[in-house]
């Protein structure tokens, strides 16, 4: 496979933040200085055969990024979503750059995984095609994990985690989330458009955040680990994730079930998200939203719905 790879060496810079920054950026403060190599980069112009049928601008990588590097000396693939580009939405060639990169850790049996989530879910214009590398993707993933790769999301980009993104996202072996990251299969607009503004008020921000939000998500189960908003903060979080996640079994996916039935009987008459915090146990649920990351994480330790343990 031709790779293109970075050499260039700088100085980490653990304040850059994650929410603001391209895949790019993300990646080369990531991963070990000058470790990454990129697969299928932009000199390859693998793009969309589709998006020129509709007069739509293309992209050199197709928004996704895929390579090898390093992480803290141990050899991890990679791959990061660009939300700056169509959003983070999978087409035909996005998707399956991630399909290919999964299959080849399924049979080499590693490294280990990290997908950097941005994705408003699937493209449109491709809609058949992107729906179809949803699907390759979620079989290479789970295949990838059942022969003992572990395969960590991190979410905190501009785009969220949205559609099939988030499908792909609940299938990893462990999630971190930031309070910037936003998780669900429909995004806001999304359902105010199908099921009118008194249903979802896209428009109402705070009612978004409390719902699909970071927190809100951690405090669920669907996160295992928050973190804080510099590129710093989620690699800390990716290290310990990849040391703790559980591997693939049975008794895994038991467990999960019966959290996910647990939860729907303890919180399936709660309208808001304010009213599931209260039920899990915070003191003063208005006050959540405003809290500074390490206040929350040291309140998500005590009243968190878990996942499971990952620290």
């Amino acid at each position: 496979m031709n790779a293109d790879r970075i050499n260039t060496i700088e100085p980490r810079a653990p304040e850059i933040s994650w929410f603001e920054a391209t895949a790019r950026q993300r990646l080369r403060w990531f991963v070990d200085a000058g470790t990454f190599e990129e697969f299928l980069g932009p000199t390859a112009r693998e793009m969309s055969p589709h998006l020129s049928d509709f007069n739509l601008p293309e992209a050199f990588d197709d928004g996704m990024i895929v390579g090898r590097a390093k992480l803290d000396s141990e050899p991890v693939l990679i791959a990061a979503q660009e939300g700056q580009f169509m959003g983070g939405a999978f087409g035909e060639v996005h998707g399956a750059k991630l399909t290919g990169l999964l299959r080849g850790a399924r049979d080499a049996k590693g490294p280990n995984v990290v997908v950097l989530f941005d994705t408003g879910g699937v493209r449109l214009q491709e809609a058949n095609a992107g729906e179809l590398a949803i699907a390759e993707i979620m079989r290479a993933l789970l295949e990838a994990r059942e022969v003992g790769v572990k395969v960590v999301g991190l979410i905190g980009g501009r785009s969220g985690c949205f559609g099939g993104g988030s499908l792909i996202a609940a299938s990893c072996s462990a999630l971190a989330i930031s309070e910037q990251g936003r998780i669900g299969i429909s995004g806001p607009e999304v359902i105010e458009t199908n099921r009118g503004v008194e249903e979802f008020d896209s428009k109402d921000r705070a009612l978004v955040w409390r719902t699909m939000g970071g927190k809100h998500r951690r405090l669920l189960g669907g996160a295992e680990l928050f973190v804080g908003a510099s590129i710093q903060d989620f690699r800390d979080a990716a290290r310990s994730l990849l040391a703790h996640a559980q591997a693939l079994s049975l008794g895994v996916l038991k467990a999960e079930q019966a959290r996910l039935e647990e939860r729907l009987e303890r919180f399936g008459s709660c309208a808001d998200g304010l009213d599931v915090w209260k039920a899990l146990g915070a003191k003063d649920p208005a006050a959540i939203p405003g809290m500074a990351a390490d206040a929350f994480i040291h309140l998500a330790e005590t009243i968190r719905s878990p996942r499971y343990d990952a620290r």
